[in-house]
């Protein structure tokens, strides 16, 4: 059965969220949650100059306590950069490049709000890690020392640098699929974090934007760029360290609010609760968002950062957002439920305070939450290859679908699937571009905006 994305009323003590709609661009957005009013948004056209989209070349290396890490480029970076516009043009330093140069939206259809972190990636064995001390499998935050303890460790391994970040994945795939007139108008795709001004910062805004991501926070003077060291063994887990960066919080200045005020969904990335005192530029950026007609989306991120930030989790959660992306084990540690308790338990109690809940379950499928029942979404075939930025994939592929005007549940869980297993089925967290090209073909909504549906009530759902 059918199901919309127009929500009924959800009774919970936390939300009264009255449906309606606002036209944007060529299709209509369903929005739900708190009321906002019936906003009018224009069309984001993102424009060229004379010379296309500004591009700042990428540093060559950089340089730690000892020995250098080569700013690689992966398969997935190398197709970026094959696929950039021939109007693009080199400016020589980052220093000079400031956002007078570049034409901007006059809205951003996707806002992101996380940590700019550059990823150093490399395989290790275990003898590595036990020299280290360092658990397999596990993530944990370091400090400026402890980064340099172990980049030295690695000094003479091959390694790989990358503008990293599940919310930059997300943001890179979702500006992908939308990056052409398929379906709608282009979309336009932002970001904003803590960079500093060290050739690490100027790094990561360079390959974001040749990602059509505008990075839209200026750079900190003397501030250090958070890192994510990510070491591999031959059995194929995954051990993170994380370092946050110098000064490694963000605050919520006028610049910063101008730009929520001009989005129409701005997604706040879970990893953010661990930034010193951020949950009040969250609080504000998201109080700003719903004040200006926008969705508000938060990505749980990791469980043991929802483990130590429970209460703000839920202080955001339950009075701000529309929307929830989560894996399996992420939702059910938002529950507090243990870990015998099914993916569906979980989807259907976080729906009964958030209008739209996504959860992950891995190569088992996905669900998706809505006043308190779960719609089951088969996984996608696919072989995987690497399951890394699986969940970020999924995120795109339903901003996307809301963004274009789906109001199908079941089909827009579908080409989310679909997205997510292209990206396991290749090596790398990215979606290439050709891929996104093709999947938003297939998926292309030629929505005549007077027959977009907005008749399921609760009956609809209680019968599936």
């Amino acid at each position: 059965m059918s199901m919309s994305l127009s929500l009924p009323h959800i009774s919970t003590s936390f939300l009264s969220p009255p449906t309606f709609q606002y036209t944007h661009g060529y299709s209509k957005i369903f929005a739900f949650g708190h009321h906002r009013g019936r906003e009018r948004l224009r069309p984001a056209s993102m424009v060229k100059g004379p010379h296309g989209f500004f591009r700042v070349s990428s540093c060559s290396s950089f340089r730690g306590d000892r020995g250098a890490a080569e700013f690689e480029s992966g398969a997935e970076e190398e197709e970026e950069e094959s696929n950039i516009d021939e109007e693009e043009v080199e400016v020589e330093t980052e220093e000079n490049w400031n956002f007078g140069s570049c034409l901007l939206p006059d809205r951003w259809d996707v806002l992101g709000l996380g940590q700019a972190m550059v990823d150093f990636s490399g395989v290790v064995d275990d003898e590595f890690l036990n020299k280290l001390g360092l658990e397999k499998g596990t993530r944990k935050v370091v400090n400026h020392e402890e980064r340099g303890r172990v980049l030295r460790a690695m000094d003479g391994c091959s390694y790989k640098a990358a503008a990293g970040g599940s919310l930059s994945n997300s943001l890179v795939a979702l500006a992908r699929l939308g990056g052409r007139p398929i379906g709608g108008p282009a979309l336009n795709v932002a970001m904003a974090g803590s960079v500093g001004s060290d050739p690490l910062g100027g790094f990561y805004r360079t390959k974001l934007h040749r990602a059509n991501v505008q990075f839209l926070s200026v750079p900190i003077k003397d501030g250090t760029t958070g890192t994510v060291i990510v070491l591999t063994t031959p059995d194929a887990h995954r051990t993170m360290l994380s370092y946050q960066g110098t000064p490694s919080t963000i605050n919520y200045d006028p610049s910063l609010a101008s730009i929520v005020s001009k989005t129409n969904i701005l997604v706040v990335e879970g990893y953010l609760f661990e930034l010193p005192d951020t949950i009040k530029t969250i609080t504000k950026a998201c109080e700003e968002a719903r004040r200006c007609g926008a969705l508000v989306a938060v990505t749980a991120s990791d469980v043991s950062c929802i483990e130590r930030h429970y209460d703000d989790f839920w202080e955001i959660i339950g009075n701000h957002a529309d929307i929830v992306f989560a894996n399996s084990d992420e939702a059910r540690a938002l529950c507090h439920f243990a870990s015998k308790e099914s993916p569906v338990s979980a989807t259907r109690y976080l729906s009964h305070f958030v209008p739209l809940i996504s959860v992950t379950d891995g190569p088992r499928g996905s669900y998706i939450g809505v006043k308190g029942e779960a719609v089951y979404i088969p996984p996608s075939p696919c072989v995987p290859v690497d399951t890394c930025g699986a969940g970020d994939a999924y995120a795109s592929g339903m901003l996307y679908g809301i963004l274009r005007g789906m109001s199908d549940l079941k089909g827009m869980g579908t080409l989310a699937s679909r997205v997510a297993a292209t990206v396991v089925g290749q090596q790398g967290t990215r979606l290439r571009v050709q891929d996104a090209v093709e999947l938003a073909e297939s998926f292309a909504f030629n929505y005549d905006s007077s027959t977009i549906r907005s008749d399921v009530g609760s009956d609809h759902i209680s019968s599936l």
